[in-house]
């Protein structure tokens, strides 16, 4: 922490009517309080150049902003992923960087299922059909499995998979998960099958991605393993952008090599108004909205308060990010 001047806490960018909770953290303990709304690499390191705390919300916090913060300093993320941070720069300068993973996960699990059960039953196709001046439900519709028929399948099993294979079960689907972290008497326990991806790509009718993006899952849903996949099935995407090659994807919708997809978050946001998605048929597109509902707001913006103040008392966050110091 800063010694002699004031300590300074900044955010890089919000999305939030107001940052009431979080600048009444910072000057309880006798802090300033900056808020920018920072768009690029090179805006991140001038707004937090010598802040004694950052929160980041979607902005790039690379190496050079890292390097700028004061010694003792302390990097937070509103939110469930980090890769927007360079969280190794942060460990090579001993800097504790927190998360907030758990403020959203029945919001998160809500969104997800109701893409993926619109989806299945071919909503955005019909809706399109009707509004074309046809009426005609089985044209549009097939094929059609009924959901006891239906084989779900998980790209990572965490909290979020888990609630959503919780809220799904009643509809008589089944389960299959490719999860490293996933042993078999685990997965017999919570009513899934463990597979491997190759497994995953080849036997799922509605692929959930909920893995994080890691160089082993960045473009893992692509041509190659699209093409691995049943002409009948659907992917749905609440995890992180960069899981989706978007061109493949939009190409294998519009040659139909799968029936459909529901995504909410993209490899550039907000979507580039030239992305190939946008044209894409069966495609159900919503902006980075699966975390939302007010109550969430509320938790994931007290949650960061409370870790502004715990690093201004020289306490750690309350939720480290994996790999940080």
């Amino acid at each position: 922490m800063s010694e002699g001047a004031a300590r300074r806490v900044v955010v890089t960018d919000y999305t939030f009517p107001n940052l009431d909770r979080e600048r009444l953290a910072a000057e309880k303990l006798g802090a300033s309080f900056e808020a920018h709304q920072c768009r690029t690499a090179a805006e991140v390191a001038s707004a937090i150049a010598g802040a004694d705390v950052a929160v980041v919300q979607f902005a790039p916090c690379g190496a050079e902003a890292i390097a700028g913060l004061a010694p003792g300093a302390t990097l937070l993320r509103y939110g469930i992923g980090y890769d927007n941070i360079d969280v190794a720069a942060a460990a090579a300068r001993s800097m504790p960087v927190g998360y907030v993973p758990d403020y959203c996960i029945d919001e998160v699990a809500d969104h997800t299922v109701a893409l993926m059960l619109s989806s299945l039953r071919k909503l955005p196709g019909l809706d399109a059909s009707l509004r074309a001046g046809r009426w005609e439900a089985v044209a549009a519709a097939r094929p059609l499995k009924p959901f006891a028929e239906t084989v779900v399948g998980f790209l990572g099993f965490g909290q979020i998979g888990r609630e959503i294979c919780r809220r799904l079960k009643p509809f008589g689907f089944q389960f299959i998960v490719a999860d490293p972290m996933l042993d078999d008497a685990k997965a017999a326990e919570l009513g899934v099958r463990r597979v491997d991806v190759g497994t995953l790509f080849r036997e799922a009718d509605a692929l959930s991605l909920n893995a994080p993006a890691t160089p082993e899952t960045t473009g893992i849903v692509n041509a190659g393993t699209l093409k691995t996949m049943k002409s009948n099935a659907v992917i749905v995407n609440t995890a992180r952008g960069k899981l989706v090659n978007e061109p493949d994807l939009a190409a294998a919708l519009t040659d139909g090599v799968i029936a459909g997809a529901g995504l909410d978050v993209f490899e550039t946001e907000p979507l580039p108004a030239d992305s190939p998605l946008r044209q894409a048929p069966n495609l159900i597109l919503t902006p980075h909205a699966a975390w939302y509902s007010e109550a969430a707001i509320g938790r994931l913006q007290q949650l960061i308060a409370d870790d502004i103040g715990a690093a201004l008392s020289g306490a750690r966050p309350r939720r480290p990010v994996p790999g940080s110091a």
